[in-house]
């Protein structure tokens, strides 16, 4: 098992070489810190804690700075454990988003999207009733159960809050890592708002073969600078012919010259 903290940026899209358009989330994943290393005979288990985003040393606590200083860095804002992960590492090294290769399959957790109190119609996706004919049943949430009970059974569809839950998306590729602006290409959508703290970890349910996608790649020119330059060059010419025509219309009338 392998991952990485990040924040999600947004979506966008790229293209490949061979023409096809795949939607992508922008992940800006920079180095991880491995605050702590647990082994099976001082904790019962194997596991490395990761720290992300700095915090501010007057908003953290005393066990929070002392547990950084083991680590050689500053307080961190997120820690996130992983069980049984893949190398070996120690208190301080850095983990970084070369972990993951293109086209490997990973999972990513989030936390949903807030949105405070919903009815069953938004929360549930139920239909609503009739809307005319006196009908006095739109957007409610139906009937409460049968007779016998005379109670709701659990996990009946009712209105309540909606959204902030950890959802995990499942099979999703790598199309890109770049090692130089610290930030994965995750295909497709993963949850969560945007700048929300997500976890990109190696599939647990994979059974597909790694594909990697060849994405084009879009470079700079710097046309404008040589048209610039042509375009001095030219006028140089013509000044220099406009001249030497001045000097042999003198030449050629020296009685106008007096």
């Amino acid at each position: 098992m392998k991952g990485i903290l990040g924040r999600k940026v947004g979506m966008t899209q790229v293209f490949t070489k061979d023409g096809k358009l795949i939607p992508v989330t922008v992940v800006s994943c920079e180095p991880n810190v491995v605050m702590q290393v647990k082994t099976m005979e001082k904790d019962g288990y194997n596991a490395i804690q990761l720290g992300v985003f700095e915090k501010k040393v007057n908003r953290a606590n005393k066990a929070e700075v002392g547990h950084a200083q083991k680590a050689n860095t500053t307080p961190k804002r997120f820690l996130k454990e992983i069980k049984d992960a893949e190398g070996t590492y120690n208190v301080g090294d850095k983990v970084g988003v070369d972990i993951f290769a293109v086209g490997e399959i990973v999972d990513v957790t989030g936390t949903s999207k807030g949105h405070g109190m919903q009815g069953v119609i938004k929360r549930h996706n139920q239909s609503r009733g009739p809307m005319g004919h006196g009908s006095h049943y739109h957007r409610r949430p139906g009937s409460m159960g049968t007779m016998l009970p005379k109670r709701v059974l659990k996990g009946k569809n009712l209105p309540g809050h909606m959204g902030v839950d950890t959802v995990t998306i499942q099979n999703l590729e790598i199309i890109e890592a770049n090692t130089v602006d610290n930030y994965i290409l995750v295909s497709g959508n993963i949850p969560g708002a945007k700048n929300s703290l997500v976890y990109i970890k190696s599939a647990v349910k994979n059974s597909r073969k790694n594909n990697p996608k060849e994405i084009l790649t879009y470079e700079e020119e710097t046309v404008v600078d040589e048209v610039v330059e042509e375009v001095v060059e030219n006028t140089d010419v013509n000044t220099e012919v406009e001249v030497n025509e001045v000097e042999e219309t003198k030449v050629e009338n020296p009685e106008e010259s007096k």
